[in-house]
């Protein structure tokens, strides 16, 4: 591979540089060769700094045009890009920095900025190959530290090629962008497959609905989580009008309910195209672009990407539940700097174990039934119950604690902590929660609790463990009361 990905993305882009790119509301427009000087500018900045090919590059940024031009010259240096949640806390970096022995860490904008004007620019493609390392991707662990997900250049390259095929990209399609670009969908899936046709987008700081719903009308194509969707369906204007340049809507990151996805339909005229992904793999399945989209599933595997379900005595017949295991061009090699955690994901015969629960039906059309594991999805974010367990068990009043994810109208599944306190701990419902949220500082808000509810125990099982699942029935209807 000539140049690896990024060299893929300018060979697409190359003679499309007076194109808009990227359309920021209330700044200028960059064009393609703006992006590809200033991604120049960002590699020679980055060289400047030491940072050398094979180097990791940890960016903690708000979403910005130059936070794309510092991704790309991450890229166009050789160097590995470790993109981190702009809600981590310093305690959570620091973790993540020691982790990842990065050359350079960027978390100030002004600075970014700084350094690229005044950078000499770098218009060099590395020679990366395939097996290149080109991103490292943090993923939460049920031991309570996070594991780097190694995505190649190869990965990068056969996902992002797979998807603008099967998704139809062209020139003239204007992507309406709100997600975060610290995330495998907002960077790799909507970033990547757009670039490949020179595509214009709308790049939105965050997603606030009524600015997206302002968007809507110029804009082709969209990608978002399913609370995206739900709070776009609260306001008025959300309907087939408004969507009349539409051809695509793209949901992922959390499973979206029939009944949001006949509900997006009915009011737009626009079936919702829903598929599966993660951090490790990228893009898996996908619901097809031309042909029935059915409520609930996330479509067969997509070209060249292999899917099986595991059960009991192997693999399973359609319509059985079993494991979600997957090989393809699109499995990375691994985690960074855990032979353990690699080896244990991985089956006798090479196939990625998702960790997710599933069945296909005759047409090989995936099914998810939940995780193997506790991980909540909230809002389209990845939760581990264990981290925010281990932080309320610090507390001196907490005797023990059980985390879960609700059912939430809004965010899918919402954080909830059961917490048995000590006999004297004394105090009101409403003190004792707050004192309790003032125990995870260090952690991201959108881990913190939405709700916390004091128990006298925990139910458990005749070897002692927790019963996750009996206080997730229990409790089921509780943020719909």
């Amino acid at each position: 591979m000539d140049g690896g990905f990024f060299g893929l993305l300018r060979r697409r882009f190359e003679r499309a540089m007076d194109r808009p790119f990227l359309r920021v509301p209330g700044s200028a427009t960059a064009t393609y060769g703006d992006m590809d000087e200033r991604s120049a500018l960002a590699a020679g900045w980055l060289r400047s700094l030491g940072v050398s090919a094979g180097d990791r590059v940890v960016v903690q940024l708000p979403k910005s045009a130059d936070g794309v031009a510092l991704y790309l010259g991450v890229l166009r240096l050789g160097a590995v890009y470790v993109p981190l949640n702009t809600d981590y806390t310093p305690a959570e970096v620091k973790w993540f920095v020691a982790d990842a022995d990065p050359a350079a860490v960027v978390q100030d904008p002004s600075e970014l900025a700084a350094g690229l004007d005044g950078a000499q620019p770098c218009h060099d493609i590395a020679a990366c190959g395939p097996e290149d390392l080109a991103a490292l991707v943090y993923t939460s662990g049920t031991t309570g530290r996070p594991k780097g997900a190694m995505l190649t250049h190869g990965n990068l390259a056969s996902n992002a090629l797979t998807l603008n095929e099967a998704w139809a990209f062209e020139p003239g399609d204007v992507l309406l962008h709100a997600l975060p670009i610290f995330h495998v969908h907002g960077l790799m899936v909507a970033l990547h497959t757009a670039m490949l046709s020179a595509c214009e987008m709308i790049f939105l700081e965050r997603f606030d609905a009524a600015e997206v719903l302002a968007c809507l009308p110029e804009a082709t194509v969209m990608m978002g989580v399913p609370t995206y969707y739900s709070r776009l369906m609260a306001l008025d204007g959300f309907d087939a009008a408004t969507c009349g340049r539409i051809r695509l809507l793209v949901s992922g990151s959390a499973p979206m309910t029939a009944e949001l996805h006949r509900a997006v339909a009915e009011r737009t005229g626009c079936e919702v195209l829903e598929r599966y992904g993660m951090s490790e793999a990228l893009m898996i399945t996908s619901n097809p672009y031309h042909g029935p989209r059915v409520a609930g599933t996330v479509g067969p595997g997509l070209p060249r990407i292999e899917v099986r379900v595991w059960g009991d005595d192997g693999c399973a017949p359609p319509g059985q539940a079993g494991m979600v295991q997957v090989r393809g061009p699109n499995v990375g090699p691994g985690y960074w700097r855990r032979p353990d955690a690699t080896a244990e994901s991985r089956t006798a015969d090479g196939w990625f174990i998702t960790g997710d629960i599933g069945r296909l039906n005759d047409q090989g059309h995936l099914t998810l039934e939940g995780r193997a594991g506790d991980m909540i999805i909230s809002a389209g974010l990845n939760i581990y119950p264990v981290e925010v367990e281990q932080a309320l068990d610090g507390h001196p009043a907490v005797v023990e604690s059980a985390v879960v994810g609700l059912e939430h109208p809004d965010l899918g599944e919402a954080v909830t902590a059961f917490v048995v306190l000590e006999p004297d701990a004394g105090g009101d419902p409403d003190e004792q929660a707050t004192d309790l949220a003032g125990t995870l500082d260090d952690l991201a808000r959108f881990k913190h609790p939405k709700l916390y509810v004091i128990v006298d125990e925990l139910p458990r099982n005749a070897m002692g463990k927790v019963l996750k699942a009996e206080l997730r029935a229990l409790h089921a209807d509780l943020f719909s009361k």
